[in-house]
């Protein structure tokens, strides 16, 4: 008999490169949670794989500096582009090139950006970025304000009040413009309930969460309320559950039981069709039972035993996030 797994498109929505570029992505023995060898290993087939950049000052200085690197670590993620044996590596632009690399046996590479900051206060940057590169999604914030948008957890080393801007700031709206024309989906994981509400009134694509959980049953400011995942149906958006303990559980030492169980309220809530999973690898993310790529199977196992049928599972695993970068290429194309 087939194993279901094995079968799965599966897509992690967020995970994180090293930084500086440590050059062990095709290497067998590697610290990193997540690398070529790995995903084979524990069939993953798709990753979203994150520009991470930190909150600096919301200067000249600080955003220079933000450009700077976003450019520099998506280089680094183009650069994986290619062959080691019998193992391949697809950058992929669109939907259909991440289809097109699973039938080819290949790991599919979604470029993404994590923090708006890195744009350097210039929206219109989001479409060069989107052209050099296929980036498909950006976190309005990470920690910290910036110059878009209020985030959920303010940095009191930066000077940051509880809000800034009262969610969206006029550059953020410009911004959300710039990136539904680019076909770049608009990300709300760590961004303020204020500015996550007001994304989805301006942004005319359906916005997704890359990597959150139900605040129902674990009350971290990162996580999205009941009320924020009904406003995710009502606009078509999408909650991709994290594998980050102090998420999933209270306290922390949340296992993959417990990301189920994410899986299961947000599902029973608002329909499987607008939860899906991400792992927050190599940012912080690893729980008992999928601590790196190699253990993947673990999270389809315990979507079976919680009842899952296997077409909820193929979409949680990679369908509906498919369908959501779907959504905003076709909403690009009409511009």
């Amino acid at each position: 008999m087939t194993n279901l797994h094995d079968t799965l498109l599966t897509l992690d929505s967020h995970i994180d490169i090293p930084w500086p570029d440590r050059q062990d992505a095709w290497a067998e023995e590697t610290p990193r949670q997540v690398n070529i060898p790995k995903t084979r290993k524990g069939g993953l087939r798709a990753v979203c794989l994150a520009a991470y950049i930190p909150q600096g000052p919301r200067d000249e200085a600080g955003h220079a500096e933000g450009w700077e690197r976003v450019q520099g670590m998506l280089d680094v993620i183009a650069g994986l582009e290619g062959r080691q044996g019998d193992q391949g590596a697809r950058v992929c632009h669109t939907a259909a090139d991440v289809r097109a690399a699973y039938k080819a046996g290949d790991l599919a590479v979604i470029p993404a950006i994590e923090n708006g900051h890195g744009l350097g206060g210039r929206p219109e940057r989001i479409a060069e970025l989107a052209r050099r590169y296929g980036v498909r999604y950006m976190t309005l914030t990470h920690n910290g304000h910036n110059a878009l948008a209020d985030a959920a957890i303010p940095r009191k080393d930066l000077a940051d009040n509880e809000t800034l801007h009262g969610g969206l700031s006029d550059l953020g709206r410009e911004t959300i413009a710039q990136m539904n024309r680019s076909g770049v989906l608009v990300d709300v994981s760590h961004a303020a309930k204020s500015t996550m509400m007001q994304a989805t009134e301006v942004s005319s694509t359906p916005v997704f969460a890359s990597h959150s959980c139900a605040r129902a049953l674990c009350d971290h400011p990162r996580n999205l309320d009941d009320e924020q995942l009904d406003r995710l149906k009502e606009t078509g958006g999408l909650i991709q559950v994290t594998a980050m303990g102090s998420f999933l559980k209270k306290g922390g030492g949340g296992t993959v039981e417990d990301l189920v169980r994410h899986v299961s309220y947000i599902a029973d809530r608002i329909g499987v069709e607008h939860v899906g999973i991400s792992s927050d690898f190599d940012g912080g993310g690893g729980i008992p039972g999928w601590k790196d790529a190699t253990e993947t199977a673990n999270v389809t196992r315990a979507l079976q035993a919680a009842g899952f049928s296997d077409a909820d599972i193929s979409a949680i695993w990679g369908g509906n996030m498919l369908r959501l970068l779907e959504t905003a290429e076709r909403a690009a194309e009409k511009v």
